[in-house]
């Protein structure tokens, strides 16, 4: 039993695949293809840019996605294989999950990268700069978070956005109710809480905007039945119904993403190798924190390969 995951915004660093790119034709033609259809050289961002212009939501989620799929692509290369020979189920966390789309054939790379960057303006755009805010609260759980949550409904918004790991949640929402959870949860236990230097408050009720950007975007778009399995973030269970499926992703866009159900999914499978694929290891760490006894990876630079060759 073999997972393949895919990474979210958070991961993304100015040089992210270019040394993928310089070894492999395989990557290096997924980076040509992105860039043609943004009509935007995207490349030059994610190399030659700035902090800033990476982090900037619309050039974050199509870089991410780029990367996770090359990646990919360099592997199946080597072991000659494709995603139905190489693992059981796929997912990945918030943007991720387009990633693993991709990659078991729902819709095309091309495709991807239009609704990512289209994902990534309507959410930044969904809420002004400066009223919204997300928080990460370490060394807490979920139905703790819940009830601080509950009391400061009449501050704002405040939902979790994600739900990582044991002790791991991320907040998202007004900024005020946001700061208030953070007082609170510093006075019940929590051992961290720290607001996180975001753009927008992602996967909470203030993204309704962008829900309905992406899905109007969603529903012209025709999705292909999945070559394996995929694990979405809002039910962290498999799923393969193409319909289903796209419901899914407009449903991400405000709804919690449920990485600890994903990874627990994982764990009651008996799951021996979950490989991570693109910029990051951060969902490399979360399955070995959370999965006794799996072999976790990530794949992002040539000498990750050598392995393999």
């Amino acid at each position: 039993m073999n997972f393949i995951v895919f990474p979210g915004q958070g991961s993304q660093k100015i040089g992210m695949g270019k040394k993928l790119s310089e070894h492999y034709p395989e990557a290096k033609v997924v980076f040509e293809e992105i860039n043609d259809a943004l009509k935007l050289n995207l490349t030059k961002i994610m190399w030659e840019g700035s902090d800033r212009d990476i982090s900037l939501t619309s050039n974050a989620q199509p870089a991410l996605m780029g990367c996770g799929v090359a990646a990919f692509r360099v592997f199946s290369k080597l072991r000659n294989k494709n995603i139905k020979e190489l693992a059981n189920y796929t997912c990945g966390h918030s943007l991720g999950e387009y990633t693993a789309m991709t990659v078991a054939g729902v819709f095309s790379l091309e495709k991807c990268a239009t609704l990512l960057r289209l994902r990534g303006e309507s959410m930044q755009q969904a809420v002004p700069v400066g009223k919204g805010a997300m928080a990460a609260l370490i060394g807490e759980n979920f139905s703790s978070i819940l009830e601080i949550i509950e009391k400061v409904k009449d501050d704002g918004v405040c939902d979790i956005g994600n739900d990582n790991s044991d002790g791991q949640i991320v907040i998202s929402g007004d900024l005020k109710a946001v700061e208030k959870v953070i007082e609170l949860s510093k006075q019940n236990g929590v051992k961290r809480a720290i607001l996180l230097p975001v753009s927008a408050p992602f996967h909470c009720k203030l993204m309704e905007p962008a829900r309905s950007v992406m899905e109007n975007a969603l529903n012209n778009i025709q999705f292909n039945t999945p070559m394996i399995p995929i694990i979405s973030n809002v039910t962290a269970s498999p799923e393969t119904d193409p319909i289903i499926l796209k419901q899914n992703l407009i449903d991400q866009v405000t709804r919690t993403v449920r990485w600890r159900e994903t990874m627990q999914f994982a764990k009651n499978l008996g799951i021996k190798q979950i490989f991570e694929f693109g910029s990051g290891k951060v969902l490399t760490g979360i399955a070995n924190r959370m999965i006794k006894n799996v072999l976790a990876k990530s794949f992002e630079n040539p000498e990750d390969y050598q392995n393999l060759i």
